[in-house]
This record gives structure tokens, C-alpha cells and sequence, in this order.
């Protein structure tokens, strides 16, 4: 890799920023999921072993006035960091000023500090989210050494990861490293046959994903609501399904630069509306007063014999409304297709897709499971992450 790693540190007596990706999602004030937190132990327990000094910070949430700093701050967080990790983690409720400075310049080797949310920046003219070059170097002043191990904003460039690291020495964390391995190898230099699974909506959310994995996958199956507008482009009928009609144009021209390498479904799970509540029946050409809601079983077939003899497999997106048991399916059928293959590099891209795969029972099946649903997509598109791209070149 041609970025610094932790392990390319000194990181011994040295005050060592960490920036994780605590954005973990709460309910009145309880953590109702620590994924985030625990992928993250890694990098802090390597740190706190070589005898640094772990001063962590997250974002959390969206931070637009004073009222939603109560239910944006990071002391939940920090308590249950203190009981994953087996010691006291310091939790300062301050992103800048006196009192964050004196509980760092007091730490000792192996301790922990956190400090609060850092869009609580964002109050005052966005200097988080805007990268404000006087924030990032603040924040740099406070350490010796930055690791970057957020790889869910490595898609934005913010004060707390490219701000820092204009300022400092860099190194990308553990969780970093994989995501860079993982998702980046899919696109510089991937085990072929390379098949790539595109679920979701919108044609218009994976234009740019779409496109590169044309250039770069040896086949692309297609699933999800986006299904249709590819359906409307090649004059199939498609029903009440959904439908971006702006886009039938660009769907024809992708069908047509693909040369066949872009595999659709055969069939659709269909309902008269969008509810689990309805019979649903199957189809190929979808009637007028149905829309298709899941891919069909004939779909999964196809979809698991295209599979077969791949070496690389990256999956972004469901099937169909994965959330309503009537429509689910179609994603578990395609999630065990992939679970099942021997001697292949697995991945899923973020978001959903790696909700459906925890959800389902899947996910100690697969490789690897990025963390970042907007990064990874960024990432399968080619293009450059600014909090990937920022971090020290070895």
C-alpha cells in the first residue's frame, strides 16, 4: 500500500490523534449499535500497546444549531469505548479551548482522552465540515502523530481528517488499511473474474459506479428498483414500477456501450402497491396495475450461475424493499449465492446491502464488509477520497 500505516509509527510517549468513525446510531441517548465502536479497537489497542497516548475523536450526526448538540454528544460513546477497551477514557465535552488542552498535556503513556462531536464546529459557520484551515491546524497542534482510521468521511474533506493531516505526520488505521485493500483493490487491480452486484432505487445514485465497473468488472448484474428504468429503455413493460423516466436515454446508451456484460433480472416479485400487506405473484412483463418490488426466483438462479468461477465479488445495494419480508427474497437468495462461494474475495460496498448481510446472518461469510456506505461508492466509482488521499505516502 503507498500510504503510511499505523504500524509505520513511532508511536511510543507520542500524543496520537485518532480520528474513528463513531457515528453510531443512538435512541434517548443509548447506543443502539457499537458496530462502529468495536471495529475501531484494532487500531486504539495497537496504539495503547506501543505506548501512546490516544487522543479520539468522531463526528456524530448532523449538527445545525445549538438544541442538537443535547442528543449529538459523543458521552455515550466514550463510556461504552471505556468498557470495550477495559479502561477509563476521559471524556472531554469540548472540541477546542482550555480544558481539552490541559487533559491532554496531563496524559500519561497508554491513557485515553475523547473529545466531543466535532460538527459541534459546525454551529459557527461549518469549519468542520467546510475544512477550515485555522480548525484542522488547532486540532493537528494537539498531537504528535495522526492516524486516520474513518474511512465513512473519507469521502469529504473535513477539518478533522484532511485538515489535520496538512498539518501532520499521517498514517491511515487498521480498519483504514482494509478498506483501502478491499474496495480500492476492486478498482486498481482486482482477481478476475471480477462480478460486480448493483442493487438500490436509482440509476441516478450508481451512474458513475456503473459506468467505471463497465470499464473495470467482467460482468455487472443489475437489481433493485433501477431494474425498471433499464426495463423502460429496452421497451419492456414495466407496470406502476418505479421508473426514471430522465433517465431511460442514459440506461439505453449503458446497455448498448456494455457489450453484455450488464446482466438484468429475467423476473420480478410483483404487488398491486408498495405494502407487505398485498398477495404478490410473479412475473416477467409486469402488468399494468402491478409494480415489481423484488427480483424473482429465476432471477436469483441466473444471478448464482453468473456467480460461479468468480474470484472477486463486490455487492452494493439489495435486491428489492429488503425491509418487508414479502420482498427480502431476492437479496438473501443473491446474499447466500455470494456466501456460498469457495476460494473468492467477497465484498460488500456499505450501506444497506451490509445491513441486509448482518441482518440476515451472512456477515462472517464475506471478506470484508466496508464500513463507509458514501465512501465505498465514491471508491467503486475511481474517483479520488480526500481523506484517503491526504494521509502520508510511505
Amino acid at each position: 500500500m503507498a500510504k503510511k500505516v499505523v504500524t509505520d509509527l513511532d508511536l511510543k510517549d507520542k500524543k496520537v490523534l485518532v480520528r474513528a468513525d463513531f457515528n453510531v446510531p443512538m435512541k434517548d441517548g443509548v447506543i443502539t449499535n457499537d458496530n462502529r465502536i468495536v471495529a475501531a479497537l484494532p487500531t486504539l489497542e495497537y496504539i495503547l500497546e506501543q505506548n501512546g497516548k490516544v487522543i479520539v475523536f468522531s463526528h456524530l450526526g448532523k449538527v445545525k444549531t445549538e438544541e442538537d448538540k443535547a442528543d449529538k454528544t459523543l458521552r455515550p460513546v466514550a463510556e461504552r469505548l471505556s468498557e470495550l477497551l477495559g479502561k477509563p477514557v476521559t471524556f472531554v465535552p469540548e472540541t477546542r479551548g482550555a480544558e481539552l488542552e490541559k487533559a491532554i498535556a496531563d496524559m500519561k503513556d497508554g491513557e485515553v482522552v475523547m473529545f466531543e462531536n466535532t460538527r459541534f464546529e459546525d454551529i459557527d459557520g461549518k469549519k468542520e465540515s467546510k475544512n477550515d484551515p485555522e480548525l484542522g491546524k488547532y486540532w493537528a497542534s494537539l498531537g504528535d502523530v495522526f492516524v486516520n482510521d474513518a474511512f465513512g468521511t473519507a469521502h469529504r474533506a473535513h477539518a478533522s481528517n484532511v485538515g489535520i493531516a496538512s498539518n501532520l505526520e499521517s498514517a491511515a488505521g487498521f480498519l483504514m488499511e482494509k478498506e483501502i485493500k478491499f474496495i480500492g483493490g476492486v478498482v486498481e487491480n482486482p482477481d478476475r473474474p471480477l462480478v460486480a452486484i448493483l442493487g438500490g432505487a436509482k440509476v441516478s445514485d450508481k451512474i458513475g459506479v456503473i459506468e467505471n465497473l463497465l470499464k473495470v468488472a467482467d460482468k455487472v448484474l443489475v437489481g433493485g428498483g433501477m431494474t425498471y428504468t433499464f426495463y423502460a429503455a429496452q421497451g419492456k413493460e414495466i407496470g406502476k414500477s418505479l421508473v426514471e423516466t430522465d433517465k431511460i436515454d442514459l440506461a439505453k446508451s449503458l446497455l448498448e456501450s456494455a457489450n453484455g456484460k450488464l446482466i438484468l433480472p429475467v423476473d420480478s416479485v410483483c404487488a398491486t402497491e408498495f405494502s407487505n400487506d398485498v398477495p404478490t405473484e410473479i412475473h416477467e412483463a409486469i402488468p399494468a396495475n402491478m409494480m415489481g418490488l423484488d427480483v424473482g426466483p429465476k432471477t436469483v438462479e441466473l444471478f448464482t450461475k453468473e456467480l460461479q468461477g468468480a474470484k472477486t465479488v463486490v455487492w452494493n445495494g439489495p435486491m428489492g424493499v429488503f425491509e418487508m419480508s414479502n420482498f427480502a427474497k431476492g437479496t438473501i437468495g443473491v446474499c447466500e449465492a455470494i456466501a456460498k462461494l469457495k476460494d473468492a474475495t467477497t465484498i460488500i460496498g456499505g450501506g444497506d446491502s451490509a445491513a441486509a448481510a448482518m441482518q440476515l446472518g451472512f456477515a462472517d461469510d464475506f471478506t470484508h464488509i466496508s464500513t463507509g456506505g458514501g465512501a465505498s461508492l465514491e471508491y467503486l466509482e475511481g474517483k479520488v477520497l480526500p481523506g484517503v488521499d491526504s494521509i502520508s505516502d510511505k
